[in-house]
């Protein structure tokens, strides 16, 4: 079991953890639960509770006993009994599920609405009647008064049917292109169905009109958000009587009240991916909505996020069980995920072992994976002149660095840096002694980080303290016993650099009124001095430096910067003439290349040639080896072209091709002497 945990939410994964194989037998998987300890302590919440490959929806019935999913492949529905925590019976279709609706409060009455357009019911028994609507489908509801299905998908009209006449009976006609999503409000059956040019239209279906029209896109496009097109609507669903959460196809989510047109909250994943469902919490008032990537609980009233969650596969939906903190998930991967939030509810009665089992867990936290590694970047492992490990088995990449063990990581940073420990120990003895001489009554001491800036601090607070004394007004806290900025007058990687080009740009009056400071500077270190060596703390305060400050106009201002950037460009050409004078004298020293054995040297205009003749077209470079002989270009009798190619020769081939022929040509030769020798000796032999 997995232990996550955000903003001080638990959330308990029950399905983590490796799976067992199916064909393995009952003997195989007790051995293997007795060898391996990961999968003795994982928890089977509900036996095989998952897919074949893919999940794709997964409701609950009414009376809790019965979870049903379907997915894919083979086309399946399942459904587990949680009574027995295993699987109840198991049935193959024809075609694959867009979605489905248990009609009754079992398994009894099922709905099934198909990915060919086809409407299947099933029966306890099993399959029952089919029959087909006349454009592909993609959601459907049930209207419990008057036992009518409301089937809405690829067309503008809305098809209903009677399951008490077992008929069609007349469309309601909508103004939508398409509708992607419906449902209807459990209190007093208002049908509201979602289009995809983002519109929610409300009918009635007692007089079968339109009573309401929603422009959803306008709405979730707010200032904050960032869309690439029309958004279309995707999750729709009703909360009570008057409260109705819609979802869109770019990632936001909009509270209505049915009362107002204009949404009380807008909700963004900031994923860009549509929603896919959206559940209402009571307990906490909050909502759960999910896209393909991620779970989001947030406050309703607030749209502050209270937990989030992000499995490893792509989400397809989301299921809450009903009166617990029970979450279940149809995902892209076999394995149905089941999750387990106390802060939601209790532990559903059928596996209320749950509660007892996350108190001890909370009573003895155990301490996670994390505690035995350390985060280390790319500088960090050079600094310990470990970065010849990465890539292997000692780094485990991460983000933008890596892990790596802490106890491999205390002995690099030892031999790194032996007396790290020695350092560590003046640092705390320090750090100690200077407690101890806080507590005694002493001057006004500036600290060693950022003096100037501190006396500046102090020189503003005395200001305004007079000022606030005249006002009768609160005192404001001072920076420098603030905790949070603390560590800007005690770590040295805060120190102001006065030298760097920003800050003399920025603050060219600076240089200025800091001399005055430096001078109490000065006087203030001296007393110092004069202390440590006495020992002793006179009485009194340092002495008095000029108060008043210089105004700065805008002409001073504008002189001072013009001074500091004829500064800077003096500097700068400084900087040119020493590089300057450094390139000259430096020498340029020859490179050697070594060439391949079996190659000839070639002038360095073959590269070039090449290096040109790679940047023409492909049209040039045909053109120009049909010119060289290389390429032949010829017409077949069918109507194509075909193009034969030369490969080009090396040296070494051409000179061996050369000797080949010369030798071809002496055998020749010698064949024809040969034969003519013997046809002489022939005609000879006739003669005598």
């Amino acid at each position: 079991m997995q232990v996550s945990s955000l903003n001080e939410v638990k959330i308990y994964s029950l399905s983590a953890g490796r799976s067992l194989p199916e064909w393995l037998s009952d003997r195989k998987k007790r051995a293997l639960q007795k060898k391996d300890v990961d999968i003795r302590r994982r928890i089977e919440l509900i036996q095989d509770f998952e897919m074949p490959t893919v999940s794709t929806k997964i409701k609950v019935s009414r009376d809790g006993q019965y979870v049903m999913a379907v997915g894919t492949y083979k086309p399946r529905v399942r459904c587990f009994d949680t009574y027995q925590l295993s699987q109840k019976f198991e049935r193959c279709l024809d075609s694959e599920v867009v979605t489905f609706e248990i009609l009754s409060d079992d398994y009894s009455k099922i709905v099934f609405l198909q990915c060919d357009r086809f409407v299947e019911f099933h029966s306890q028994h099993g399959h029952y009647y089919r029959t087909r609507i006349p454009k592909f489908g993609r959601d459907f509801s049930y209207h419990y008064p008057s036992c009518d299905l409301y089937f809405v998908g690829a067309s503008s009209e809305v098809y209903r049917l009677n399951l008490e006449q077992g008929r069609f009976l007349n469309s309601l006609q909508t103004d939508a292109s398409e509708s992607n999503i419906c449902d209807i409000n459990p209190v007093h059956f208002l049908f509201a169905m979602g289009t995809a040019e983002g519109k929610v239209e409300c009918w009635d279906p007692r007089t079968r009109n339109r009573v309401g029209l929603l422009d959803c896109a306008l709405s979730s496009v707010t200032a904050d958000t960032e869309i690439d097109g029309l958004p279309s609507i995707s999750a729709l669903k009703f909360d009570g009587a008057l409260n109705m959460a819609v979802g869109t196809s770019t990632g936001q989510v909009l509270l209505y009240d049915l009362r107002s047109s204009n949404p009380l909250i807008v909700k963004d994943h900031h994923y860009g991916l549509p929603i896919k469902s959206i559940q209402f919490q009571h307990q906490l008032d909050s909502i759960i909505s999910a896209d393909s990537r991620i779970i989001k609980m947030w406050n309703k009233d607030t749209g502050k996020i209270l937990t989030s969650m992000e499995p490893e596969c792509d989400i397809n939906d989301v299921c809450l069980y009903p009166n617990s903190g029970m979450l279940m998930t149809a995902n892209e991967a076999p394995k149905m995920n089941i999750y387990y939030i106390p802060v939601l509810g209790p532990a559903p009665k059928w596996c209320s072992f749950l509660d007892n089992l996350t108190e001890e867990l909370e009573e003895n936290p155990e301490s996670t994976v994390y505690d035995d590694y350390k985060f280390v970047t790319r500088k960090d492992l050079e600094n310990l002149g470990l970065s010849h490990l990465i890539g292997s088995s000692l780094l485990r990449a991460y983000m933008h660095g890596f892990f790596m063990d802490i106890r491999l990581y205390h002995k690099a940073k030892m031999m790194a840096n032996p007396f790290a420990y020695e350092e560590y120990r003046r640092e705390k003895i320090r750090q100690k002694i200077e407690e101890t001489r806080a507590q005694r009554v002493q001057l006004k001491k500036l600290p060693k980080v950022n003096k100037e800036l501190a006396l500046k601090l102090i020189e503003e607070e005395g200001e305004e303290q007079q000022v606030t004394r005249k006002r009768k007004q609160k005192n404001l806290p001072s920076l420098l016993k603030d905790d949070r900025f603390k560590v800007m007058f005690e770590n040295p990687d805060y120190q102001v650099d006065e030298q760097s080009e920003e800050f003399r740009l920025l603050n060219p009056l600076v240089s200025k009124i800091s001399e005055k400071r430096k001078r109490k500077l000065k006087i203030l270190e001296e007393l110092e001095a004069q202390e440590q060596e006495e020992e002793e703390e006179p009485e009194g305060k340092a002495s008095d430096a000029e108060s008043s400050e210089s105004s700065d106009d805008e002409k001073g201002w504008v002189e001072e910067v013009r001074k500091q950037r004829k500064l800077l460009r003096q500097e700068e050409k400084v900087k040119r003439q020493e590089r300057f004078k450094e390139d000259q004298q430096t020498l340029l020293k020859p490179h050697f290349f070594e060439i391949k054995e079996g190659e000839e040297f070639r002038s360095f205009k073959d590269s070039a040639k090449k290096q040109k003749l790679m940047k023409k077209t492909l049209e040039d470079r045909l053109k120009l080896e049909e010119k060289l002989g290389t390429l032949n270009v010829s017409d077949t009798t069918v109507g194509s072209k075909q193009a034969t190619f030369k490969l080009k020769k090396s040296e070494q081939q051409k000179k061996q091709q050369e000797a080949e022929k010369q030798h071809r040509q002496e055998r020749k030769t010698l064949r024809r002497s040969a034969s003519h020798l013997k046809s002489k000796r022939g005609r000879g032999r006739l003669f005598h």
